[in-house]
């Protein structure tokens, strides 16, 4: 019973953030709404009831189940992934190298934010 009352949550605050981002055309997917709303609750509630974190476990424990269809869509349309291969790469290099150097100044900004505060 305690695995139907955390899949309820979980389907519920994804079915929220659905509606949210539907309903009020915010251009962010309807899960990611769905976890902040639980992200917002848990941080209310002040801890994981135990039915949601068996649950949650429960998902991790097959969580590279979900990779198989990502795994047979490349495998699908590996002639259009050779057709763009370097355009891929080069997004994808690019796109790291962007975000690392982001995150970096990002962190550094709040490290020395932090170390103001302190003295």
């Amino acid at each position: 019973m305690p695995l139907i009352i955390g899949m309820s949550v979980l389907l519920g605050c994804q079915f929220l953030g659905e509606l949210l981002s539907k309903g009020f055309a915010i251009p962010v997917p309807g899960p990611v709404l769905g976890m902040v709303i639980l992200l917002v609750g848990l941080l209310i509630n002040g801890h994981v009831p135990d039915a949601l974190r068996k649950s949650g476990e429960g998902l991790l424990r097959y969580l590279t189940l979900l990779f198989v269809p990502a795994g047979v869509g490349l495998m699908v349309h590996f002639e259009l992934i050779r057709a763009d291969i370097w355009t891929l790469a080069i997004t994808l290099v690019v796109s790291t190298a962007i975000t690392l150097a982001v995150t970096a100044k990002v962190l550094d900004w709040l490290a020395r934010r932090y170390t103001q505060g302190k003295q």
